[in-house]
């Protein structure tokens, strides 16, 4: 299994993101999926995703921000942040699972992890 992050990089505030999580050996359909971040000094934070149900899952503080989508023929899943803050600035990872049922925000639940794409948002 390999979940490989891309479309970060340096964004200036108020603009918008999407990043992309695309696999192998792994496939979004049926399987639940999430967005993590790591903000420096922070603990990570799970920020969406879907579950294996097909329904997203929004963190409350990212509501009315955040788009999670997916693209089932590509297998690869996105995240679109807007209105970018400096606070918003992580490595951004993606996660699944092929085993769990429905959704879940505990961190360790998640077996396969992607190496994560970097956000920096500038003031």
């Amino acid at each position: 299994v390999q979940l490989v992050e891309s479309g970060g990089g340096l964004v200036q505030t108020g603009e918008s993101v999407r990043l992309s999580c695309a696999a192998s050996g792994f496939t979004f359909n049926g399987n639940a999926m999430i967005w993590v971040r790591h903000a420096p000094g922070k603990e990570r934070e799970g920020i969406s995703g879907i579950g294996s149900d097909g329904k997203a899952h929004i963190a409350t503080s990212m509501e009315g921000r955040v788009t999670v989508s997916s693209d089932k023929a590509k297998n690869i899943v996105y995240l679109q942040i807007n209105h970018l803050r400096p606070e918003d600035t992580a490595i951004y990872y993606c996660a699944g699972d092929t085993v769990m049922n429905g959704f879940s925000w505990y961190l360790g639940a998640w077996s396969h992890w992607g190496q994560g794409t970097s956000v920096t948002v500038a003031t």
